[in-house]
């Protein structure tokens, strides 16, 4: 399939319609201040091609740099004036009756938005699938994609400027390169889509499975599970042993009433201990009092006195007695409670004795008795036991299930691995390899006077998984030019796939080629003209080789002055 045209219209109507011819198709910026990079929208026309087979949108208004900021200037022209992007390719560029295929799109979402392939609207995953179709008819496997497959054919990213293979996002794996290759050289290996998938559930696997162990391994687990089983053991022999008292409580409250009756006795008989003595010493005291004198003497001393006094009636003796017999009598009035003192004492003992027998007895009960309190916090402690046994058991199983899943996958990789590292394949790829070199070394040497051609090598990632690795180099062992390089591969691709008759864009876009020097763009234009083949670059007229500043190659002119979408203009 050839370009033939590029159109850019609004509401309002067309505003630029870009005409594409065979050969050498330059897109030039003629501002008087020659700046790559001047905004114009040199790049632009290669992209609204791109987005057209089914690129982002976002690619025409976001900074390419940053990936965030967005030209809200032309982004809300796009949107605003309802701009629709019309991509017309044709089988052959000669014949007017030849098959088309006309793309149309616009930036606008939901109900307004327009994507449809020769008239019929599609999704976005329709889109791509139908591109797919129409353009590579036989190719039916999910990988390599149609974005992939024809990702060689428009180069104005980084990645695929700077890299003559590499021309996908630099997140794409080696197997997803490896896929794309053995298609792109018509090597007919129907399981690279397996291959893939296979790889890709590998990887999430293994990141699953490094993700279970980041903590700890496998078998930290196991060990950590086999000492919880034990100790859940033994907390159930505990617990099966609880010495549980069902009256508990009510003992409880029985031994702190014994206390109350222990402490209120023991108070009584302190009491009871403390008048007793008051008595006795009262006793005593009085005691002290009975008269023991010399009585004769007292008597000779009484007769005196009654010679001097005459009244005296009483004798000494009668005196004596007296007193000693109100002696006697306080004594008794003061000693008749002791009796009753010394038996309360002695039955407040005894209830003492009695009282703390019981508050023995019962806190040996109580002492042997285990609470509900600790049968709860036995659970309490049996239920975290169980849980971490029940996440370590899950996070095994998990672990075990990706152990599993890691080796069946291995296992269908070896087996498909046989066949693609088969002596049978790895012929086909090599004769495969020989006619495409026979073209790259060839075109390489007419343009550039340098020899290069496509290598691989069978690798083994760090993964251990075996691969194509294809490699483009310079025969001479010099370092080349990439640029060149780039150049001769795409071409060489496109002259190889019509020789093996695999489906093939028939167009290369190009953005800097302002970066290549003046005769090898000549040479280029030379060869894709010699050869039906489109060449499509962005580059600043004043870069410009004299054989190619000339009307014929250019099909759009831009400037400061009159932009892409003539923003300014309208």
């Amino acid at each position: 399939m050839f370009l033939k045209s590029l159109t850019i219209s609004s509401a309002r109507g067309v505003i630029r319609k870009i005409p594409f011819r065979k050969g050498m198709n330059l897109i030039v910026d003629e501002s008087e201040e020659q700046i790559t990079g001047n905004n114009v929208g040199k790049t632009t026309v290669l992209k609204l091609v791109d987005f057209c087979l089914g690129a982002n949108p976002k690619n025409i208004y976001v900074d390419p740099e940053t990936k965030r900021n967005e030209y809200s200037l032309v982004k809300d022209f796009l949107k605003n004036n309802e701009v629709l992007i019309t991509l017309v390719l044709v089988e052959d560029l000669d014949k007017e009756d030849s098959k088309r295929i006309v793309i149309k799109r616009n930036f606008l979402a939901r109900s307004k938005i327009i994507r449809n392939i020769n008239g019929i609207s599609l999704t976005e995953d329709e889109f791509d699938l139908e591109l797919q179709r129409i353009l590579f008819p036989e190719h039916f496997a999910e990988k390599p994609t149609f974005r992939q497959i024809i990702s060689h054919n428009i180069r104005y990213k980084d990645e695929s400027l700077n890299n003559t293979l590499k021309t996908l996002d630099k997140y794409t794996s080696d197997a997803e390169y490896e896929t794309l290759y053995l298609f792109l050289l018509g090597c007919e290996f129907t399981k690279g889509e397996s291959k893939q998938e296979i790889l890709l559930s590998l990887r999430q696997e293994e990141n699953y499975k490094n993700r279970l162990e980041k903590q700890q391994t496998k078998t930290a687990y196991e060990a950590a599970l086999s000492l919880i089983i034990n100790e859940i053991d033994v907390l159930n022999d505990k617990k099966s042993n609880l010495n549980l008292n069902e009256n508990f409580e009510i003992d409880l409250d029985r031994l702190n009433d014994l206390k109350y009756k222990i402490n209120r006795t023991s108070s009584e008989i302190s009491k009871l201990n403390i008048r007793r003595d008051i008595i006795v010493e009262a006793e005593e005291e009085l005691k002290s009092n009975i008269s023991n004198i010399d009585i004769n003497q007292l008597r000779h001393i009484y007769k005196q006195a009654t010679t001097q006094v005459n009244e005296i009636q009483k004798t000494f003796e009668d005196l004596l007695n007296y007193h000693n017999k109100m002696i006697d009598e306080k004594i008794k009035f003061i000693t008749k409670e002791l009796p009753v003192l010394e038996s309360d004492i002695r039955n407040k003992k005894s209830d003492l004795n009695k009282l703390l027998e019981d508050e023995k007895s019962l806190s040996i009960i109580i002492s042997k008795s285990d609470t509900y309190e600790e049968l709860e916090s036995l659970i309490q402690e049996l239920n975290d036991k169980y849980r971490k046994k029940g996440e370590y058991e899950n996070i095994i199983s998990q672990l075990e299930d990706v152990e599993k899943n890691i080796n069946e996958y291995s296992k269908n990789l070896d087996e498909i691995d046989k066949e693609l590292f088969s002596n049978e394949f790895e012929q086909t790829v090599k004769t495969q390899l020989n006619k495409f070199n026979k073209y790259f070394s060839r075109i390489s040497t007419i343009l550039y006077d340098e020899q290069y051609a496509l290598k691989y090598d069978i690798i083994t990632n760090r993964k251990n998984q075996k691969l194509y690795k294809f490699s483009a180099f310079n025969t001479n062992l010099s370092s080349g030019k990439k640029q060149g390089e780039i150049s001769c591969f795409d071409i060489a691709y496109t002259l190889f796939a019509d020789e093996e008759n695999i489906p093939c864009l028939h167009f290369l876009l190009n953005d800097k080629k302002e970066l290549m020097h003046d005769n090898q763009l000549v040479k280029i234009s030379d060869f894709v003209s010699e050869n039906n083949i489109q060449f499509v670059a962005s580059i600043l007229k004043d870069k410009l080789p004299d054989s190619l500043n000339n009307e014929k190659y250019f099909i759009v002119k831009l400037s400061q002055e009159d932009k892409l979408f003539r923003i300014e203009n309208l």
